[in-house]
């Protein structure tokens, strides 16, 4: 099952990028105390989805050397933007990364549903929900945020 742990690779890759990034976010707009805590929050979750999955990545290993790199590796928020619009776009780069985990998420739980893999398609179906939850506050944060940072004058 090579292409099994090349997609178990990029989800545990890819949460940590998104954990890493929640957190970055958090401590560069840590003036908006809701960003702050719900960002953190939301890096917790990521860090959990990959505890979940470390048993299943001993049973199936994991691909270190993933075959597309370029297509399939986001890179994190190394640094944050300042701002109302760059809060707006630093949700907006946590909201992209998002969707490639949830559609890695997706991608395992299918792999999971072949094997009968009872285990890993229900870390995958709830890190996949759980991603879901961080996708739908990404968004709303962004409709609340981008009125104040695309109309207001600085």
């Amino acid at each position: 099952m090579p292409h099994l742990s090349t997609y178990i690779g990029l989800a545990d890759h890819s949460e940590k990028t998104l954990a890493d990034s929640f957190r970055a976010v958090a401590q560069g707009h840590q003036q908006e105390a809701d960003v702050y805590h719900t960002c953190q929050t939301l890096a917790g979750w990521s860090d959990q989805h990959r505890e979940r999955l470390a048993p299943v990545i001993e049973r199936y290993g994991e691909d270190e050397q993933l075959e597309e790199p370029e297509r399939l590796h986001a890179s994190g928020l190394a640094d944050v933007r300042s701002g109302p619009v760059g809060l707006l776009r630093d949700l907006q780069d946590l909201h992209v990364l998002g969707s490639l985990v949830q559609t890695t998420w997706t991608v395992v739980a299918q792999g999971a549903q072949g094997l009968r893999d009872r285990e890993l398609l229900e870390v995958a179906n709830s890190a996949n929900a759980e991603t879901g939850r961080q996708l739908r506050w990404l968004n709303t944060r962004m409709k609340q945020a981008a009125p104040q940072a695309l109309i207001v004058d600085p």
